[in-house]
Parts: structure tokens; C-alpha cells; sequence
């Protein structure tokens, strides 16, 4: 490792540190003053490579949230006097379902399921660590239950493919692949809750979602406490129901992780193994769109594949899903947005109308999904288009800071100083050590 690497992961870590708050790390101060669900898994990845007592800590601390319906709740409100963000711990009433747990204030909704992947990378890298395994088998029925939520409460039809209703879950939360849903609410502003917006008061508003989606994503927030987080009354009610691409290839990339450590560990992956098979075959029927040569995300309201490229699409690789033929679509895909003069890898679909390469997830560059595009690339062969991508990001957090996003067009990332969103933020630290240190 050169010096100039050898700097950046040391103040990765720095960033890591200083985002730990005795227990559970926060994505960045004020902004993200919480612990963030899939945000912890990628930040455990980080901390094993300077720290593997915190990286354990981290997922324990995690799943101490867990719901009796086997749901990982999108954030847990550890420290509820911090006032910086919105929706807090006072906006959630998780209590309406008596399945929420009881020690620690939850949302209601969830995330991307990746602790599955990040035991097993934990694992790969700490093969001879007898407390690392002591901990996996004692939370492995745990994340096997976190599965189970999906399979059993957010999938009606029994496909093997679950569904969202809120953008949040999907972690892509304003990506313009959910605008033709949002455009089927209307909101009643005579009984929306009065709220105030604190991310503006911490990030750019050029780069944030617009104000008319914070509107509708408060309206089904509301939804969710309406039928007490119960999964049939808003399967059956709500105007915005996604099987989404990205989180359903993270739900079966942690499933192969699950099999895998079981199998290593000895534990039983009867379960996960019968969902796997079912899921990989539905995904490949339901969400590969010939029209696009892509995977997309499938609108259960309309009943229809959602025609539109994105990153989410580009994880699949990650889940070793699309065959010979569709990863070489895919990896096209990429060397066209090189070829344009892009950094990789945009989130959002460049030609579209739509694009905007620093609204939050309508066009910049996240560093966790490179971090799994990378890997899925190397997983396929895709050596020189790994690097390429591996390349970009180190240049963009060498350049402009360890920023929550980026921007994705390299001639207006070479006028900038600094990248987009909050800064000193923890999966960027954790993404970009973990390439310097393992890849």
C-alpha cells in the first residue's frame, strides 16, 4: 500500500472514530446524529479493520432493535435528547404495534437486509477469531429471522420477492424510479402533521429531496401508523408497493452469505435455502427487462415492470444473478458511462431527462454502492472495469473529502472542493478502507 493510501485509510479511520458514540456509530453529526440500519452494517466492514470488538459491537447493538415480526428497523433512537433531525423518535409511535421492542425507540419501516454479506466478509477476514464465530452463531438465527420478515410479511403472493412501501427502505429514498408512484398520492394537507424539515438546515437544498417528496413521505409514514405496522393493512392500502431490484439482490447476496457461514459454522440453512431458490428464479423472471437489457424494479399497484435504468440494477452483479449475457449488458452499461466521462458509478440513468448529478440519489455517486459494484464486477471477470471504478472513488474522496455522495460528471467534479451531502461520514470512510485494505 503506496503512502498516499496508506494516509487515506488512516483518516478513514479517524472518521470512524469519531463517529462512535460508545455502542453504535453514526452515519455523520447533525445530519445523521442516529444509528442507521444498513449504515451499521457497512460501518462494521470498516471497524474490523481497525477495531473487530466495535465491529461486533455495532451489528449487537443493531439487532437489539429487532421487532417480534423479525424487522431491523431503519433507525434506533439510542440517544433521543438530539434534536438536529426529522422524523425523531417522537414521530414513529412504534409502540402502536405491540411487536416493537421496548428498550429502544425504533422508526417503522426498515432497510437493504446486508448484515448476511457483512458476516460473512467479517468471517473471510477473521477466519481464526473464535469470538468473531461465537458472536456469528449467536446472532445467525437472528439475521435468519430479519430474512424471514421479509419472506413472510412483505411478500402477499409468495414469490420470493419482497416488497416496500415507503422509498426510505430502499436507501435510493428520492431516486426518480419511485416518481410515478409518488405521483398516484395526493396529499390532504388539512390532516398531513405539521412538521419541520432539520436537513436543510445541514445540507444544501439543491442537494436534497424536494419538498413536495417530503410531503408524501410523511403522508405514508402516517400510513404505516394508521394500520399499526401491520404489513397486510398497508399491502392492501398503499398507493406506492415496489418489489425493488437493489434490495431484493441484497436480500438474496446476505441469503448466500447466510448458507455459507452456516455451512462453516454448522448451523441450520434449511430455511435460507429453500428461499433462495425460489427468490433467484422469480428475480430473474420478473425483474430483467428485455426492453432496457437491465434489471428494474416492478410496481405492484400498476402492475408493471418500471421502465427506467438505475444503480440498483448494476447490485444484481454483486448477487451473482444475471447470466453470461445480461452481465455483459450490464458491464457495457459501464463502459459507456466511462467512455462519457462520468465517474463511476451515477445513480441514476445519465440520458434521462430526470438525471441530476447532485440531487442525493437522482445522479451522484454513493460510495457503499460502489463498494458492492466493485466486488460484483471482480465476482464476473470485470477486473479492468473494477479498477476503473475502484480508481474513480478513490479520486473522489481524495479530492473532495469523506462526503456522504458525489458528484458523478468528472468535469464538474474537477471545479469542486468538497463532495455533497454530510461530511466525515461513516460509510464512506468504511467503504473506501475496506478497498484500500482488502480488496
Amino acid at each position: 500500500m503506496n503512502i498516499r493510501l496508506e494516509e487515506l485509510a488512516n483518516r478513514a479511520i479517524e472518521v470512524l472514530k469519531s463517529n462512535w458514540r460508545d455502542g453504535f456509530t453514526i452515519p455523520t453529526d447533525k445530519l445523521y446524529p442516529f444509528q442507521w440500519n444498513w449504515d451499521s452494517g457497512f460501518v462494521s466492514l470498516g471497524h474490523g479493520h481497525h477495531n473487530l470488538d466495535w465491529a461486533i459491537v455495532e451489528l449487537e447493538r443493531l439487532f437489539s432493535g429487532q421487532w417480534e415480526n423479525g424487522m431491523i428497523p431503519h433507525i434506533l433512537f439510542h440517544n433521543e435528547n438530539i434534536d438536529t433531525y426529522f422524523p425523531n423518535h417522537d414521530f414513529w409511535m412504534p409502540e402502536v404495534n405491540s411487536g416493537s421492542p421496548k428498550n429502544v425507540r425504533t422508526s417503522g419501516i426498515t432497510q437493504p437486509p446486508v448484515h448476511g454479506f457483512i458476516l460473512e466478509y467479517l468471517f473471510k477476514r477473521n477466519p481464526n477469531n473464535n469470538k468473531l464465530k461465537d458472536f456469528i452463531r449467536a446472532i445467525y438465527s437472528k439475521v435468519v429471522k430479519s430474512h424471514d420478515f421479509f419472506y413472510t410479511y412483505r411478500d402477499p403472493k409468495s414469490e420470493g420477492l419482497a416488497f416496500i412501501y415507503h422509498p426510505w427502505e430502499t436507501g435510493r429514498d428520492n431516486s426518480p424510479l419511485w416518481d410515478e408512484s409518488m405521483d398516484r398520492i395526493v396529499v390532504d394537507y388539512t390532516t398531513l402533521p405539521k412538521y419541520e424539515r432539520k436537513d436543510l438546515n445541514h445540507a444544501d437544498n439543491k442537494q436534497r429531496p424536494t419538498q413536495e417528496h417530503y410531503d408524501k413521505y410523511v403522508y405514508l409514514l402516517e400510513l404505516g401508523k394508521k394500520f399499526k405496522y401491520d404489513e397486510q393493512g398497508i399491502a392492501e392500502n398503499s398507493p406506492l408497493l415496489i418489489q425493488d431490484s437493489m434490495l431484493n439482490a441484497i436480500l438474496i447476496r446476505s441469503n448466500e452469505s447466510l448458507i455459507n457461514l452456516g455451512k462453516a459454522l454448522n448451523l441450520d440453512t434449511g430455511k435460507v435455502e429453500e428461499w433462495q431458490q425460489q427468490s433467484k428464479r422469480t428475480f430473474n423472471e420478473k425483474l430483467w427487462s428485455n426492453k432496457l437489457n437491465f434489471y428494474t424494479c416492478y410496481d405492484m399497484v400498476a402492475e408493471k415492470q418500471i421502465d427506467t435504468i438505475e444503480i440498483g440494477g448494476l447490485v444484481t452483479l454483486f448477487a451473482n444473478l444475471p447470466d453470461k449475457n445480461q452481465a455483459a449488458s450490464l458491464k457495457e452499461y459501464l463502459e459507456d458511462l466511462h467512455s462519457k466521462g462520468y465517474n463511476l458509478c451515477p445513480s441514476f440513468d445519465v440520458d434521462h431527462e430526470l438525471f441530476d448529478s447532485q440531487r442525493y440519489w437522482r445522479g451522484p455517486v454513493w460510495p457503499q454502492m460502489d463498494w458492492m459494484i466493485y466486488h460484483g464486477l471482480k465476482q464476473y471477470g470485470f477486473y479492468d472495469l473494477a479498477s476503473i471504478l475502484k480508481d474513480d472513488f478513490i479520486g473522489l474522496v481524495s479530492k473532495l473529502g469523506f462526503y456522504e455522495y458525489f458528484e458523478s460528471e468528472k468535469n464538474k467534479a474537477n471545479q469542486l472542493d468538497k463532495g455533497y451531502g454530510g461530511n466525515n461520514f461513516s460509510w464512506t470512510a468504511s467503504s473506501i478502507l475496506d478497498l484500500i485494505k482488502a480488496s
